[in-house]
């Protein structure tokens, strides 16, 4: 399961990642994929997001893949799924502020974070 999904940058479910695993290890049940990723999540070695769409979707943790820190921008019409990784300095010294100030008010020792925007891709703007 982490060789698929290092291998890939889509975000897939547990669904996606038991088809891909099926012709390898055919006695692979849906199950046991599920309680695999629930585990490898506990251990912070995948990450779980809801995307809205019902579906748990999973990635490889950052300090797995050697990744870059990331934000998603979510289509609500086509359910496409953009990783932004292109901060700027601007954006950079928000985030850090926000999070210095949300540590200090509320005594919160701050460790990660997940920001996912929700809106209409290029294609979906214009079609509506």
């Amino acid at each position: 399961m982490l060789d698929i999904l290092g291998r890939t940058h889509d975000h897939l479910s547990a669904n996606d990642i038991f088809v891909a695993l099926h012709p390898s290890y055919p006695h692979l049940g849906l199950t046991t994929v599920y309680r695999t990723l629930d585990l490898l999540a506990n251990l912070d070695l995948v990450i779980r997001f809801d995307f809205g769409d019902g579906r748990s979707r999973f990635e490889l943790a950052e300090k797995v893949k050697g990744d870059r820190h990331h934000h998603h921008l979510i289509c609500t019409g086509c359910r496409k799924i953009i990783d932004y990784r292109d901060f700027h300095d601007k954006e950079m010294e928000l985030i850090e502020a926000t999070q210095k100030k949300l540590a200090r008010r509320y005594r919160f020792k701050i460790s990660n974070h997940l920001m996912q925007f929700f809106g209409l891709c290029e294609q979906c703007a214009k079609r509506k």
